[in-house]
C-alpha cells in the first residue's frame, strides 16, 4: 500500500493568545539623551535597549583606545608578549599632547604599566608606545586595528592612530564601540578589573587631574556599581564615555557622545544606567517542559504531540505594563512518525514592543509518539483517497 503525506503547512502558525499565557509586557519610555548618539545594551540578555544614531561613524577621541588595548591585550593572549615586557619609548612618543602618562626617552615601561596608563591617565604617549613596540610604527599599527576591527565585526570604525587624537579619517560608531567594550569584558576578564582603577601615577610624576575620569566610579551608596571602561573628550567630539555597570546578575554597557560639558556626562550615564536597570526586569516567561502548542503526527500512534520549550525561557522586559507582548509557536506540520521526545520540531518567537529583536525559542516534542500500525495507514489512505475524491467532484 503506497500513502502520500500530505504537504507539509510551511511555517504552521498557532497565535500565542490561544495558546500562552505571557507576561503584559510593553515598550519602556526610551530614555530622552541628549547625547548626540548612544548604544545601550544589556550583556546578560544580548538585548539592545537602546540606540541612537548607533551606526554613524563619529570622532571616537579617547573611546578608540579600547580598541589599542584589545590589540595588546590579544598579544599578551598570544604570548607575544608578557605583562613585564618592557617597550622602548621614542621622541615621537614622548611629544604627544593631550593627555599623558609622562613617559620620556629613558624610560622602559612594562606593558602592565602601559596598561594602566592608557587606562587610568589616558596616557596618548603609552598608546604610541603600544604601537610602536607591537607594529614597528603608529601608522602600521592602525593598519592592523582596521583589519582586526573587521574581524571582529566593527563595520563602522576606521583608525588612523592608537590614541584617538583628532584627525578626519579616525571615526568609530557607538555600536562598534559598545561591542569593543562587550569583548574587553567578556574575553578578557583577567585584565577587565584594571577598568575600575582610579588612580595611576608613573614614578611619582602624573598630578592628581591625570586619574581616571570616569564619573560612575567615584558613585557609592547605589544599587549598581560601575567598573569601567573609558571617558573621551576633544572639541570636535565633545564628551563621551564607554561604561559599564552591574547590578546582581545583570551587566549592562552603553556609549554616549556629544556632551558639551563633563558634568552632561556624568548626569547622561548616571541617567542611563538607572533606566537600564530600574525600568527593564529579568522574568522567566515561559517554564521548561509547559505545554504551548499541538503540532499533528503523520502516520503516528498519537494524532498530535505537544510542543514545549527544553528549557526555562527567562527574557528582559520592560518593567511597566501597556500593551502584550505576543508569541508564536512556529513549525512544518504535520509531522511524520515517529517522533521522539525532546526532538526539536519548531520554535516559538516571542516580541517584545520597544526591544530590537523578537526572542526565538527553540520548541521540542513534549513526548514519544511511535510509528502507528496497520489500521492507522489503512485510515490514513482512506482519509487521502477521500480528499482526493472531493478535489476532483469540486474540480
Amino acid at each position: 500500500m503506497t500513502l502520500f503525506r500530505p504537504a507539509p503547512r510551511l511555517l504552521a502558525r498557532l497565535a500565542a493568545a490561544t495558546a500562552l499565557s505571557l507576561l503584559a509586557a510593553l515598550p519602556a519610555r526610551a530614555f530622552d539623551t541628549q547625547a548626540s548618539a548612544a548604544w545601550v545594551y544589556d550583556v546578560t540578555t544580548q538585548t539592545v535597549l537602546l540606540e541612537k544614531n548607533a551606526d554613524v561613524a563619529l570622532p571616537p577621541a579617547s573611546m578608540s583606545k579600547l580598541m589599542t588595548l584589545n590589540m595588546l591585550f590579544e598579544a599578551l593572549r598570544d604570548g607575544r608578549v608578557t605583562m613585564d615586557t618592557t617597550f622602548s619609548v621614542s621622541t615621537r612618543a614622548k611629544e604627544m599632547g593631550g593627555s599623558t602618562m609622562f613617559l620620556n626617552e629613558l624610560d622602559r615601561p612594562t606593558v602592565r604599566e602601559l596598561i594602566h596608563g592608557i587606562v587610568v591617565n589616558s596616557g596618548n604617549d603609552a598608546c604610541v608606545v603600544v604601537a610602536e613596540g607591537l607594529a614597528g610604527s603608529e601608522d602600521a599599527f592602525a593598519k592592523l586595528m582596521i583589519e582586526r576591527a573587521r574581524a571582529l565585526g566593527m563595520e563602522n570604525s576606521i583608525f588612523a592612530n592608537a590614541s584617538g587624537w583628532p584627525h578626519p579619517g579616525h571615526r568609530m560608531s557607538m555600536e562598534d564601540l559598545g561591542i569593543l567594550s562587550v569583548r574587553l569584558i567578556t574575553e578578557f576578564p583577567e585584565f577587565y578589573p584594571i577598568f575600575a582603577e582610579t588612580n595611576f601615577n608613573y614614578k611619582d610624576r602624573a598630578p592628581a587631574n591625570a586619574n581616571n575620569r570616569n564619573p560612575l566610579l567615584a558613585m557609592r551608596g547605589t544599587d549598581w556599581q560601575a567598573d569601567g571602561l573609558k571617558t573621551g573628550h576633544t572639541s570636535e567630539a565633545g564628551y563621551g564615555l564607554a561604561g559599564s555597570a552591574v547590578q546582581g546578575d545583570r551587566r549592562v554597557v552603553f556609549v554616549i557622545t556629544g556632551l558639551e560639558t563633563e558634568e552632561q556626562r556624568r548626569g547622561e550615564s548616571e541617567g542611563i544606567v538607572n533606566w537600564a536597570f530600574r525600568q527593564f526586569v529579568m522574568k522567566t516567561v515561559v517554564q521548561k517542559g509547559k505545554r504551548l502548542a499541538e503540532a499533528p503526527v503523520w502516520l503516528g500512534e498519537a494524532q498530535s504531540v505537544g510542543l514545549v520549550p527544553a528549557e526555562d525561557v527567562t527574557m528582559l522586559v520592560p518593567a511597566l505594563a501597556q500593551d502584550t507582548m505576543t508569541a508564536e509557536a512556529i513549525f512544518n506540520g504535520p509531522i511524520e512518525a515517529p517522533v521522539a521526545a525532546g526532538q526539536a520540531l519548531g520554535e516559538l518567537v516571542i516580541t517584545v514592543p520597544g526591544l530590537d529583536a523578537p526572542r526565538r525559542v527553540p520548541l521540542v516534542a513534549q513526548t514519544d509518539v511511535a510509528k502507528g500500525g496497520f489500521m492507522v495507514r489503512v485510515k490514513a489512505a482512506f482519509e487521502r483517497l477521500g480528499a482526493r475524491a472531493l478535489d476532483a467532484a469540486g474540480s
